[in-house]
């Protein structure tokens, strides 16, 4: 049975930093990624990384948030610095393999000061 638990959200200042974890359970998936839903938005794609460490992000957070995996520990991360209001959202983990694919639970992160 596969399982991703989220871990590292939080309550956040304008200009801090947060650092989300997924550790994942039960098999090994091609590609690892991170979304985010603001409350009455849909979700998006926030950053992707493969198996050879190919990663994709959204155009907007380039520079600021950096996706990263651990293939012998089967998690994938999510470093966000220099986080702003509009980050505000609930960022869920997700992971794929050819048609399989699963979410994680989420795990809010607030930006406010």
């Amino acid at each position: 049975q596969v399982q991703l638990v989220e871990s590292g959200g939080g309550l956040v200042q304008p200009g801090g930093s947060l650092n989300l974890s997924c550790a994942v359970s039960g098999s090994i998936f091609y590609s690892m990624s991170w979304y985010r839903q603001a409350p009455g938005k849909q979700r998006e794609l926030v950053a992707a990384v493969d198996s050879a460490g190919i990663t994709n992000y959204a155009n907007s957070l380039k520079g600021r948030f950096t996706i990263s995996r651990d293939n012998a520990k089967n998690t994938v991360n999510l470093q966000m610095n220099s986080l702003k209001p509009e980050d505000t959202a609930v960022y869920y983990c997700h992971v794929q393999e050819a048609w399989t694919s699963y979410w994680g639970q989420g795990t809010q992160v607030t930006v406010s000061s």
